[in-house]
Formats: structure tokens, sequence, C-alpha cells
């Protein structure tokens, strides 16, 4: 069973029937070499909407995020996200036998993604030159903690390194804190996001020169798209972004409240006649009169006093008696939510953002996001949560041919 995600009515979940036309990505092969979180995510992403994904893990060592974060019945959970909509099969590369497959397996896809230190595939006699041989179609999606060259390209590295040359922590925490790093993995997650799009638009090139090619994707760039103009700011202007915690230096106000029965809302007046709204529901419309609020970095540059209004008025009422006001003004907020409000919060449940996956065969039935996007005549879809080490192997070595004596002696090589 697929859980479809397509373009919905207002107010109706989205839902697929049985005659939903094939995804837009149907008849795309892909093969996931990658461990860990930015290169399985980009072929998760390519696989939500159609394409074939084959997970390719060393026979002994799987992709360690089976084993990142908490784990049901010693299966771990966050590998059920990763590698869902992905078929799985061990090979070890490193082995004639596991060589001899993969250049097999790569003459019948489309896209490669790996992430092994540059030079690895190499030493396999795996590089792009034996890839593009057996597939000149080819795309080999590359992603690694710093690129291909440099200084730093034969380094170990990881997301929680971009984070931190990026300049993210350094604009993140309180002013007078140290540094702050996300609990999660933020350059990883963008990295996968711009890996999917790379392979799309080396996709399309290939549709006009009939060649495929090399993305170079380094884990500690994207991330500076993300944090915007601070490379112009200092440029042209000298300027370093300080940290500021939740308050911004272009608006205000801008930051999270306490609300009378416990509960945090963050509050938000990027736009003029949003600010000015907000302060005459709070019962201040003496400040927007102030020649200072007209602008954003002047409301910035009174952050305490706009802070001290909103803050007020909002301690004295309950989260949602101060969601209920907000709205009724048309100013800007939203709860701070944790897991257990976001999964019942109707707006995600009216979107459809998350998915229930039945029939999984370790855990049953289980939920968890759903495909990024709805897209209105060929929506993507979860067709199965990740599956075990190696599940796939026979099949997946049977289709290109081998047969089961082929197959036992890879095993015997302890290619597979």
């Amino acid at each position: 069973m697929t859980v479809s995600r397509k373009q919905a009515p207002p107010q109706a979940p989205p839902s697929a029937g049985p005659a939903s036309p094939a995804p837009p990505l149907a008849g795309l092969r892909v093969l996931d070499l990658a461990t860990l979180f930015a290169g399985p995510l980009a072929a998760t992403l390519l696989g939500d909407f159609g394409a074939e994904v084959v997970k390719v893990e060393h026979p002994a060592k799987p992709d360690p995020s089976r084993g990142h974060g908490p784990a049901k019945d010693g299966v771990g959970l966050w590998w059920k996200l990763l590698g869902r909509n992905k078929r799985t099969c061990t090979l070890d590369l490193s082995t004639p036998g596991g060589r001899s497959v993969l250049l097999r397996l790569a003459a019948t896809a489309d896209v490669i993604v790996e992430n092994f230190r540059p030079g690895t595939l190499e030493k396999w006699d795996l590089g792009w030159e034996e890839l593009a041989a057996v597939n000149p179609r080819l795309v080999l999606a590359r992603v690694t903690a710093f690129g291909q060259f440099g200084p730093y390209a034969h380094r170990p590295g990881f997301g929680t390194l971009a984070e931190a040359m990026s300049g993210f922590a350094a604009i993140t925490g309180e002013p007078d804190a140290p540094p702050t790093l996300p609990p999660f993995g933020l350059a990883d997650s963008v990295a996968g996001l711009t890996t999917a799009y790379a392979v799309m638009t080396a996709l399309a090139a290939r549709e006009r020169t009939g060649r495929g090619q090399v993305v170079d994707m380094a884990i500690i760039e994207p991330i500076l798209t993300v944090l915007g103009p601070q490379p112009v700011w200092y440029d042209q202007l000298g300027y370093v972004q300080p940290r500021t915690g939740n308050r911004s230096t272009n608006n205000a106000p801008r930051n999270t409240y306490r609300t009378a029965d416990g509960g945090w809302v963050a509050v938000s007046t990027s736009a003029q006649s949003v600010a000015e709204r907000l302060m005459d529901l709070v019962g201040r419309p003496d400040l927007a009169a102030r020649p200072w609020f007209a602008t954003g970095a002047g409301r910035a540059g009174h952050a305490d006093e706009l802070d001290a209004a909103v803050g007020a008025w909002i301690a004295e009422r309950t989260r949602d008696e101060v969601l209920a006001e907000f709205e009724k003004a048309e100013a800007a907020v939203a709860p701070v939510q944790d897991v257990r409000e976001v999964l019942t919060d109707p707006q995600y449940q009216a979107l459809g953002t998350f998915a229930t996956v039945p029939d999984d065969p370790e855990l049953g039935v289980l939920r968890m996001q759903n495909v990024l996007f709805r897209l209105s005549e060929t929506p993507g879809g979860i067709r199965w949560a990740g599956r075990p080490h190696g599940a796939d192997t026979d099949a997946v070595l049977g289709e290109l041919g081998l047969s089961v004596a082929e197959i036992a002696a890879l095993r015997a090589e302890e290619a597979v």
C-alpha cells in the first residue's frame, strides 16, 4: 500500500485512489551508497516521488543511522524514516566481487549517491572514470563534509562541523552565552535537500546533452545560503551579526513569551502593519506613534520596551486566549509546540503532514513525516518504511542476472 500525498481541497486531508497516476520520478533508478544523513536523505527524497532506490550497505557494517537515536524492540526508528521507499542490498565494494557487482548495478542506474572520503572510490577502482565507462549517462552525487578538493577535503567531518564553520553557531544563542549547536542534523538535512535538487538539475542537463556528470556537494556550503546575507553584509559594511537570542536586529517585537498558564508563544512582526496591529492589541498604540517605530531596525533598537509591553499583556492570559486574540487582531503568532502537540495540530492534520504507514514487518503501524510537498497531478508517497539490513540482496542481484550459485559464491567471498 502506498500512502500518497496529493494536493487536497481546503479542509480535506490528502488522499489518492487506486487510479492515481505514476509518480513523477517513476523509472528513475538510484543507488544509495551513502551513510548517515545528508546523502541518504537525498536518496529518500527522490524515492518519495517514485524513484527506485536501492540502498547498498556493507555486509558487516550497516548504515550507522540504523543505530542512531531511540529504538523499539531493537529496531532503529530514525532508519524507518530515512530508509523508507528503499530496497536494501549488501555489498562490500572493496572486494573484487563487490566491485564487479557495483559496476553492473551502475550500468542500470541513473544516479549514484555516495559519501566516502575523497579518493576512496578511486582506491577501489570505482571512480568516475570507471563508472562513466559503464554508463555515460550516470549522475554521481558525491556528498562529503568539505568537498572533493581543498586543504580540508580528506578530513573526517559531519554536519556539526558545518554548523560551526558556517557561522550558524556563532549567531545562535543568547548574547552572553556560548555559541549553540542545534540538537538535530541541521546542516546534513539542508545538504540532503540541496543534493536532491542538484541531482535533478544534473538530470535535466542530461536531457539536453545525453551525458551524466559529477555533483560535488560539500556539507559546509548549503547552510551558508540558509544563513542569508551575512557575507554580503560583512563585505560591504564590515558588519558581523551578533548573537541576539530570540530577538532580531531587523525587527521587533520578535521573541517568545510565556502565558499565564505556563505555555509559550512566538511572535513576529516582520511587516510594519502587523507590528502596528500588535501594539493596538496590547493597548500600546502610543508606542506605534513613536518615530522610531516606523522601521524594523528602529523597533529592534527599542526591543526592551516593546518586549515589556507585549510580554506583560501575554503574561495575563492563557495560551489559548492569546492565540484567539491574536487571530482576531490579524497579528502573527504561533504556539511553541513539542512533538506531542505537533502531531495533533489541526493545520498539520489538514495538510496531511504526517502519514500512517501500515504493515511494516518489524513494527506494524507507524507514523512519520509525509513527503515534502503536494503535487496536484502526480503526488509522491510512502510505499514502505525502512527495511531490514540486506533484505533485498538476493532479489536485486537476481535482477542483474546473477544465478543462485553466483550469489552464493559472492557470500563465500564475503562480498555480500
